[in-house]
């Protein structure tokens, strides 16, 4: 009788203790270890936008398709610009000529003796060769300009990536510094892995770690690269009169502030199907913990 007691208490003892360690690793794995589900796949995207304006004559990708750097998006209408290089170009023959012109006036009145030709001749000679020199120079960059207007008319990729959210079409006005897609830049694919504030003291720079996307697909290898330096402060505004205004509410339990950590990938794979704000688990590895 004794000995089915005593078993019943070693059990009762074993189970508590056994409830104390899982709790006591969980609380350690929750609130100590380095390692958060806010988790975010980002990539560089660049929003494509015409330097020059004018009515969209074609489209030579479509939404979604993978482009190389310098390959044609769209194109604007050229005919206003080849018209105006074409204007420039003329204007640039004619203050040629004028500066040859001027040019030798200025020489032949510099050749001939002080008795027919006063100096001040000779100074209006050469302010007007200068003139017309300086206004050549200016039909060229003119010139330049124009050309430069013509050539941008076809609007090229940045950057070997994807293009998202196509939405211009034949037809459509596309305004001079207006984006009108966005390509994503393939080769800049990182994570921000968004950790509490309590579990800093475990990060650091280089740490190798590990990331698992809720795609099921393998895990990839990466490191901290950096840690933000600073998150907005919802409590810090500002009022009509440019003073603080302050909230007056304060609740007693406060949660943990979320610090941005920016995270490199060590390897892409060639067929990765990573998606930009895709989430994930991000996992510092154990053997680099430190405590405060």
């Amino acid at each position: 009788m004794r000995t089915s007691v005593f078993f019943r208490y070693l059990i009762t003892a074993i189970l508590l203790l056994a409830a104390v360690l899982f709790g006591m690793y969980l609380w350690h794995d929750n609130m100590e270890a380095p390692w958060t589900r806010d988790g975010r796949v980002r990539a560089d995207i660049v929003r494509v936008a015409p330097d020059v304006a004018g009515i969209v004559t074609s489209v030579a990708v479509h939404d979604n398709a993978f482009v190389h750097k310098g390959d044609v998006l769209f194109s604007v209408d050229k005919s206003r610009y080849r018209q105006a290089l074409a204007q420039a170009l003329a204007t640039l023959a004619a203050q040629q000529s004028e500066k040859i012109m001027r040019a030798r006036e200025a020489a032949r009145r510099n050749g001939l003796d002080a008795s027919v030709v006063t100096s001040e001749n000779r100074e209006n000679a050469a302010s007007a060769a200068a003139v017309a020199a300086a206004r050549y120079q200016a039909a060229a960059a003119a010139r330049d300009t124009a050309a430069l207007n013509l050539q941008r008319t076809t609007v090229r990729s940045p950057v070997d990536g994807y293009v998202s959210n196509l939405n211009v079409h034949e037809g459509d006005f596309a305004a001079a510094g207006a984006a009108l897609l966005a390509v994503i830049d393939s080769r800049s694919f990182y994570v921000s892995g968004y950790f509490e504030e309590t579990k800093l003291p475990y990060l650091a720079l280089n740490d190798p770690v590990e990331i698992r996307l809720l795609d099921g697909g393998p895990a990839l290898r990466g490191h901290i690269e950096s840690i933000s330096r600073g998150i907005t402060d919802r409590d810090a505004a500002t009022g009509k009169e440019l003073l603080a205004d302050v909230n007056p509410t304060f609740n007693w339990v406060r949660l943990a502030q979320r610090i941005p950590v920016r995270i490199r990938i060590d390897r892409l794979p060639a067929d990765h199907g990573l998606i930009a704000g895709m989430t994930c688990t991000v996992i510092v590895q154990p053997e680099t913990q430190r405590r405060r």
